[in-house]
């Protein structure tokens, strides 16, 4: 079953919209980096610019500067604990908070911060909206009760049709209220023309990548899902195939994944590409990581919520090779759903490190004027269906129904 993103209201003046001088809260285990995270801060960008207040109650973390220098006021707290005791702690501690702030709709984007949000939002008799980022796991009865309280908001937004599907097959009693909004890119600083030259000789200068070499590059961080191990064996079939001409990059924060750190390296030497797949850490430079990049590729071998790095590979005109599971089919378009004139990537099945081999073997192979060609398609495509704008255009409507306008 699919959902679609409901009309949403243009975004008055300050003077004249519904939200102006509302207080909005917004909490999330920490802002260090991903989706979520990066929702969050987008969104209460969104409200500022309005004249709402947007508060952001968490931990902190590295878009902590951001959120408050695009107006966001940062309210430390101890949104990131799983302790029950910790949990019902904080249910008092954040009721006290939204009080003194006068706060008036509460959205949490985390599975134990929601349970303390929701908690407080009905002892204040307050609206309540999550956001369900993620596929959570649910493996058991205990487990399944846990991640429904993503499911328990007034309305339940979604980040994607595959999101929305998945809400409905496990926690049914929340077909009524949930609302697909697609998470949003800005446009403006992924796109070609806002990255200079230097921007993009710098990362290979730190990526130590020969002039004459191309890059694959994979952003994400290092967990086994990612896909990963798939790329290293695609990257040794492609250089068996003879193709000596490519780096591929990994590009992300192990968040601590030490034994999967050493795998990918023990994984990279047993195939003989020292040199050539290469773990480069944390990028806080995407538009021009993307732009350097020949061939971008996601190919996760567990569903993703939403298809974030693809939307953005596509604002640059990165050609995209991605797993066809998730979300991230939504996001490229590709055969059998379109012709091969129309493609705006590939999809291969996922795990099949031979299928993606092929697939960046063609996409590497485009010649300049098919390349732009694409580049063109893809970036009219994902500014027509994932723009910044109309994610928080749609997601201020949410707060606007609930506050009654």
């Amino acid at each position: 079953m699919s959902f679609q993103p409901g009309a949403h209201l243009s975004l008055p003046s300050t003077e004249t919209h519904p939200l102006s001088g509302r207080t909005i809260l917004q909490i999330i285990p920490d802002l260090e980096a991903g989706g979520a995270e990066r929702t969050a801060v987008d969104i209460a960008k969104g409200l500022t610019d309005v004249g709402a207040r947007a508060l952001v109650a968490t931990e902190g973390g590295r878009l902590v500067a951001e959120l408050q220098a695009k107006g966001g006021v940062w309210l430390p707290f101890p949104a990131a604990t799983k302790n029950p005791f910790a949990m019902a702690l904080n249910v008092r501690r954040l009721a006290l908070l939204c009080r003194h702030e006068g706060v008036e709709l509460i959205h949490a984007r985390s599975r134990a911060p929601a349970w303390v949000a929701l908690a407080a939002a009905r002892s204040l008799k307050l609206p309540f909206v999550t956001t369900y980022h993620g596929s959570y796991a649910s493996r058991s009865v205990v487990k399944t009760l846990y991640n429904s309280v993503m499911a328990r908001g007034d309305v339940v937004i979604a980040n994607s049709g595959y999101t929305a599907d998945l809400i409905l097959a496990k926690h049914g009693f929340a077909r009524d209220r949930i609302r697909v909004v697609h998470r949003g890119t800005n446009f403006s600083a992924f796109a070609p023309a806002a990255v200079g030259t230097e921007r993009i000789q710098a990362l290979r200068a730190a990526w130590k990548v020969e002039p004459h070499q191309r890059i694959v590059l994979l952003p994400g961080r290092l967990t086994g899902w990612k896909g990963h191990r798939i790329l290293i064996e695609a990257a040794r079939i492609l250089r068996d195939g003879g193709d000596d001409e490519t780096a591929f990059i990994l590009a992300g924060d192990p968040q601590g994944r030490d034994g999967y750190v050493k795998e990918l390296d023990q994984l990279i030497a047993k195939a003989g590409l020292e040199g050539r797949v290469k773990r480069v850490g944390h990028c806080t430079d995407m538009p021009a990581a993307l732009l350097s990049a020949a061939v971008v590729t996601v190919p996760s071998t567990e569903p993703e919520a939403f298809g974030r790095v693809a939307v953005e590979a596509q604002a640059m005109g990165a050609p995209v090779v991605v797993a066809d599971l998730g979300a991230v089919p939504e996001t490229v378009l590709a055969p059998p759903q379109v012709t091969p004139a129309e493609r705006t990537g590939w999809r291969v099945p996922p795990g099949d490190a031979a299928a993606l081999a092929a697939s960046l073997a063609e996409a590497l192979a485009l010649r300049p004027s098919a390349r732009d060609a694409l580049a063109r398609r893809a970036r009219q495509h994902v500014e027509r269906h994932f723009s910044l704008e109309t994610m928080v255009a749609d997601t201020l409507d949410v707060y606007c129904a609930l506050l009654g306008r």
